[in-house]
């Protein structure tokens, strides 16, 4: 089922999968609910697969003007979500940005969301090393507007092995993008916070992982209580125990 859903003021793009334990997933930077359910398909046999395009992407909506957003901000449009599609404590994945949105509930919101698997957690605020390749990387971002216009600083921050089709819908959506690289520092969450999450929760990297995405993660996993590690890459293997 493809539809639209309340957000937290805006109207977000979903679709709805299968049946069984909800599960859903909220995507990166420059990415998609197409995205989305590539990543989600070793589960949607057993699962309800709820995706949906994060506000400003694809056919949802966005506020007028929209210039950044913040990890709270994206954290409440997954609430709104999950409390229109009926997902009953569910299996929340959430990639690089996407991961921000699900920390954001687990400490905002105790309870709203049954587990989760944070993919490649931009979370730098725990990671004071990951300050200077951040700002190496929106540097050539700027660089690369400054030379050759939006699209390209879009084709700067995806980087060179972007699929095509990807890159054209960042592309589209370039608006979104800028958006969320501006709130890349926003996630309001302290080690307390952290501490007190009370869900399973599995953090994933894999070999193509930043390295400091893996250090944003090992930091992570070493405040959340009994948090699961992987290092593989694969997120089915991660979601399979918590949903089971």
């Amino acid at each position: 089922m493809l539809g639209t859903v309340p957000g937290a003021g805006v109207d977000l793009s979903c679709r709805i999968e299968g049946r069984g334990h909800a599960v859903v997933v909220v995507h990166d930077v420059g990415s998609s609910m197409a995205d989305s359910a590539q990543l989600a398909a070793p589960l949607a046999k057993s699962c309800r697969i709820v995706t949906y395009d994060r506000r400003g992407y694809g056919e949802s909506g966005a506020p007028e003007p929209y210039a950044a957003t913040t990890a709270a901000e994206q954290g409440e449009d997954l609430g709104a979500l999950v409390h229109a599609t009926g997902a009953d404590e569910p299996l929340a994945i959430g990639v690089g940005f996407g991961a921000l949105a699900v920390l954001d509930r687990l400490t905002r919101e105790p309870g709203q969301l049954g587990a989760a698997i944070l993919v490649d957690p931009p979370a730098y605020a725990f990671v004071p090393e990951a300050t200077t390749a951040l700002s190496e990387r929106l540097a050539a971002l700027e660089s690369a507007v400054e030379d050759a216009g939006a699209p390209a600083g879009v084709a700067q921050w995806l980087g060179p092995d972007t699929p095509p089709q990807r890159l054209e819908r960042a592309r589209q959506d370039q608006r979104a993008v800028f958006a969320d690289v501006a709130g890349l520092a926003s996630l309001d969450v302290g080690r307390a916070g952290l501490k007190a999450i009370g869900v399973p929760v599995t953090i994933v990297t894999g070999p193509a992982s930043r390295p400091e995405d893996v250090a944003a993660a090992d930091a992570l996993a070493a405040l959340i209580p009994g948090c699961g590690r992987r290092t593989d890459g694969d997120v089915a293997a991660g979601a399979l125990p918590l949903v089971t």
